[in-house]
């Protein structure tokens, strides 16, 4: 695998102590996910233990260790959420999907996941697409939404 992009991440941080999250934050933004591949690169090139490396990058939630698709939904099953609905929604994902949690549509376009709390109670129930929190939902105004972004991927 080609990990050239990463070159001027790794450069920005030479000698600098204390920035491996950001190394792996950059390298999962650049590469989708942290392969064992691409670890043992970041390991080598900054003369980091490995098995520091991979603590860091299993430690951390924020951190995927398998490909995801274009699109990372993350559905909030904190007690609000589940209070307010969380379990309709996830069956409307799921079967508008046609996929399990952790699992990739078969398009590529979207891996789905449940989340313990995205620390958005007064929008519950919240899913968060790419980083952009969706609130108030139904199971119908879930699939619209993911209808929306899927349309916007194929226009």
């Amino acid at each position: 695998m080609d990990f050239s992009k990463l070159k001027p991440c790794l450069e920005k941080y030479a000698k600098t102590p204390g920035t491996l999250i950001a190394i792996l934050q950059e390298a999962q933004e650049l590469y989708g996910w942290l392969s064992p591949e691409l670890l043992a690169y970041v390991a080598r090139e900054t003369g980091i233990p490995p098995a520091k490396v991979m603590g860091v990058a299993t430690f951390y939630a924020q951190f995927r260790d398998k490909p995801v698709g274009k699109h990372l939904i993350l559905l909030c099953q904190g007690t609000a959420c589940h209070v307010n609905g969380s379990a309709e929604i996830e069956r409307a994902v799921r079967e508008y999907l046609n996929v399990e949690e952790g699992e990739i549509t078969p398009d590529g376009l979207f891996t789905y996941n449940n989340v313990a709390c995205l620390g958005c109670c007064s929008l519950s129930p919240v899913m968060m697409i790419d980083g952009k929190a969706y609130g108030k939902l139904t199971g119908k105004s879930a699939v619209e939404v993911l209808e929306r972004i899927k349309g916007e991927n194929h226009a």
